[in-house]
């Protein structure tokens, strides 16, 4: 059968030229779209052109556009903002302004364009394009251009990736920046929560998002906050009284401080402006508690990128280069975007017309609508914060006896604790009685299990590590104890929340239910490890502040460098067998090489590396970055390899190594892990409610089907319920990571960046997705 697989050596981009652009606000994690766009232009043999200062840039021509080397994009990975400049152009809204910026493309030969922007950026290049043929016959009507270059230069492709740290675009789960905000707002709640709780205060936090509440929404999420406000679904009108009354409940469960996150495009159901101020003013009329308000303003926009927003942004930009190569005159406008997972890329105007129809649904007051029109992941979202923000009494809560138990096993990863207490509450809303099991399986056969209450979880998401204490021990040579501890306790479910302890601990739990009817039960897994080698889950919680926690700190170690010799850093991550956390982590830090196990290495790889950064180093280039996982390879050790370098590269750099060890494990849980946890926890638990129903027969809970020991993982575009048997085959057991792993496929990706030529399978890119239009509850379309 023959190879259908395509590869980037097969595209060329030769006669090519690419013009990249930054417009409407700023936002951190273009500049490594930008890098991307100019390395993958660069590697595939085409020239790329910077625009300096956007559109305006565009139209004035001149010193604004010029070409790109390779080392003009060196060192602005972590540099938030863009380096290129934008701006806001009135002149490129009048037609007068689109014929000279179409001359000054032609000018330099540019047929292909990299917008990186918002809606009106994107939706002002859409118009661009649709002009250009227009554009060129009055060029050569006034003699500016000749014929012959309007053949030439005769269609205009464009692709559009989404700067905005609003997250308002639809079509695109995540927008380029609005992880990096989302850190921003969440550094700020955790230092304010310190000094609110001191003194007993509430705090009202303003945050960016005129016409979208995805900040909000998800700080609010992801800081436990007691009360949102966003501008897609405002409150009931009782809702002054509504929030007075949950806030006293809080103080009332012994709560020390409020949060209350506001949109700054926040209304009421008639419209009508809610301001922060007037959130506070309430208060402390209503209630009489010591409230302030902090209004984050620009402070969202600026500082590093976080790792998440640098690996978008460099898949977008090598996606958006491919987009380019593969588009024909016909190919519509399109925009790169993330879906779950995946890089897909989608038609322009289709995200547009879908972002218009939200704003249109706000102004109709069709606010159920204009969540739909946001998308899965923004509904999501809301529907998790809701199901966790009400503490509902014990008039209010289902008929339900049945006992579930939560519990950590493996090491500790942050972004556990937001987890647990998302399934504590979860639990307790859905009618059942909760226990918390201390130090996992060794306190589980040791009877460490007592009952959790709904104020026992408070401010839990915030906090890095194991509150509930974990420990490796697997449950095989105690099972006769578990079971017994499951019996006094009636323990009708279990919920596992960790790493491949987890997973193994899970395996024999549903081998013994054979012989322990106790087990019986539904369980189901959540991943939660920094090495992210689970079988069935693409991600784990805590992977990503352990990525940010490596990427900050080489950060660090290549600034430490800034104005020396020219030095190499050789970094050792951690990971097990996994090598997820050095190459992603390489991807984010840009890194020159990633040393890692799935892709074995000999001493001419070593060699090869040696010659490939002194040729760098010869350049404008004063730093290399190498990483290595900590089990890559038996023999070349970290010392190994620092030595080697240090010899090879004698008299051109010198070498530094650091073993950054648990530093990746520890500290705050990022927003994303905070987030993550909180949904996929809140999902777990309302499979676990959904199967204590189906499996509750004659009085008691009895399963021993496949399906019901199950891992919940993200696939791809989803998160999907996988019964942990069938996963067997997936796993090599010996070195405790899956068969295949997608990030696999992000090494060329790497090495690209890094200037290695080298095979790069694209097989999974080029299919323009269309939207799928959610649709009203009459089943009509809106």
């Amino acid at each position: 059968m023959p190879d259908s697989r395509k590869f980037i050596e097969n595209l060329s981009g030769a006669g090519k030229t690419i013009g990249v652009l930054t417009s409407g606000g700023d936002a951190q994690g273009m500049n490594a779209a930008v890098r991307a766009v100019v390395r993958m232009g660069i590697y595939v043999g085409a020239k790329v052109y910077f625009v300096h200062e956007g559109y305006q840039g565009m139209v004035d021509g001149g010193d604004n556009i010029k070409e790109a080397s390779w080392e003009s994009v060196s060192s602005m990975l972590q540099v938030g903002g863009t380096v290129i400049g934008s701006a806001r152009c009135k002149d490129f809204r009048t037609h007068e302004g689109r014929l000279r910026a179409a001359l000054n493309l032609v000018q330099h030969g540019i047929t292909n364009l990299c917008v990186i922007g918002g809606d009106g950026s994107l939706t002002g290049a859409n118009l661009f394009r649709e002009e250009w043929s227009g554009l060129l016959n009055e060029l050569v009507q006034s003699g500016q251009i000749s014929e012959e270059a309007a053949q030439t230069h005769s269609t205009l492709h464009i692709v559009g990736m989404v700067g905005s740290i609003d997250n308002d675009f639809c079509g695109t789960d995540m927008t380029i920046g609005t992880d990096s905000a989302l850190h921003r707002i969440i550094e700020v709640v955790d230092a304010i929560m310190t000094t609110a709780q001191s003194h007993q205060r509430t705090f009202v936090l303003e945050v960016m998002g005129r016409h979208c509440g995805y900040l909000a929404l998800v700080s609010a999420l992801a800081c436990g906050a007691d009360w949102v406000l966003i501008p897609e679904l405002p409150p009931q009108d009782d809702w002054e009284e509504q929030m007075c009354q949950k806030l006293s409940e809080s103080r009332l469960r012994g709560s020390r401080l409020n949060i209350i996150i506001v949109a700054e495009g926040a209304t009421d159901r008639h419209g009508n402006p809610i301001s922060s101020n007037a959130v506070k003013e309430l208060v402390v009329r209503c209630l009489g508690f010591d409230t302030r308000v902090t209004i984050l303003g620009h402070v969202q926009r600026g500082g590093t990128p976080s790792a998440f927003d640098r690996i978008l942004a460099s898949r977008m930009g090598v996606e958006a280069v491919l987009a380019l190569l593969e588009a024909s005159p016909g190919t519509p406008a399109c925009v790169v975007s993330l879906c779950g997972n995946q890089a897909v890329r989608v038609p322009l105007m289709e995200c547009v017309q879908m972002t218009q129809e939200v704003q249109k649904a706000m102004d109709e007051m069709r606010f159920e609508d204009a969540v739909k029109l946001r998308g899965r992941s923004f509904e999501n979202n809301l529907n998790t914060y809701k199901l966790l923000s009400h503490h509902k009494i014990d008039t209010e809560l289902p008929n339900s006896t049945f006992n579930v138990a939560v519990l950590n096993v493996g090491a500790p990863a942050a972004g556990m604790n937001a987890a647990v207490r998302s399934a504590i509450r979860v639990g307790i809303t859905e009618g059942h009685t909760m226990f918390a099991v201390s130090d996992g399986f060794e306190g589980f056969y040791k009877g460490q299990i007592k009952e959790i209450k709904w104020g026992d979880v408070g401010g839990w998401t915030g906090q890095g590590g194991s509150l509930l204490g974990t420990k490796r021990t697997l449950p095989a040579k105690h099972i006769d104890k578990i079971a017994e501890q499951m019996r006094i306790h009636n323990i009708n479910a279990l919920l596992l929340i960790g790493g491949f302890e987890a997973y193994l601990g899970l395996m024999e739990l549903q081998a013994a239910r054979s012989k322990h009817t106790e087990l019986c039960v539904p369980m189901v897994m959540v991943p939660a490890t920094v090495s992210n080698n689970i079988p069935g889950s693409d991600l784990s919680i805590g992977a990503d502040t352990a990525l940010n926690a490596i990427t900050d700190t080489c950060d660090r170690i290549k600034q430490s460098a800034s104005g020396t010799k020219r030095r190499v850093f050789i970094i050792e991550t951690m990971g097990g067998y996994c090598g997820y956390l050095a190459t992603v982590g390489g991807l984010a830090a840009g890194a020159d090489a990633a040393y890692i196990y799935e892709e074995p290495f000999d001493i001419r790889d070593l060699q090869s590396n040696v010659e490939h950064l002194t040729e760098k180093m010869k350049t404008s280039i004063q730093r290399g970055l190498v990483l290595r996982n900590e089990n890559s390879s038996e023999n070349y050790t970290t010392d190994f390899i620092y030595q080697l370098y240090t010899e090879e590269g004698k008299g051109v750099f010198d070498c530094r190594k650091n073993v950054l060890g648990h530093m990746q494990q520890g500290g705050a849980p990022s927003p994303f892990d905070r987030n993550f946890g909180t949904k996929i926890a809140a999902k777990a638990m309302l499979w676990i409610s959904k199967k204590l129903k189906e499996f509750y027969k004659e009085g008691r809970v009895f399963a021993n089907t496949e399906d019901s020991a199950c891992l919940l993982g993200m696939r791809r575009r989803a998160l999907v319920f996988q019964p942990v048997v069938q996963l067997k085959d997936e796993t090599d057991f010996v070195h405790r990571i899956p068969k295949e792993q997608w990030w696999l496929r992000l090494r060329p990706l790497m090495k690209i960046l890094a200037k290695y030529k080298t095979s790069y399978d694209v097989s999974d890119s080029g299919q323009l997705e269309h939207i799928v239009r959610p649709r009203a509850k009459d089943g009509s379309a809106f």
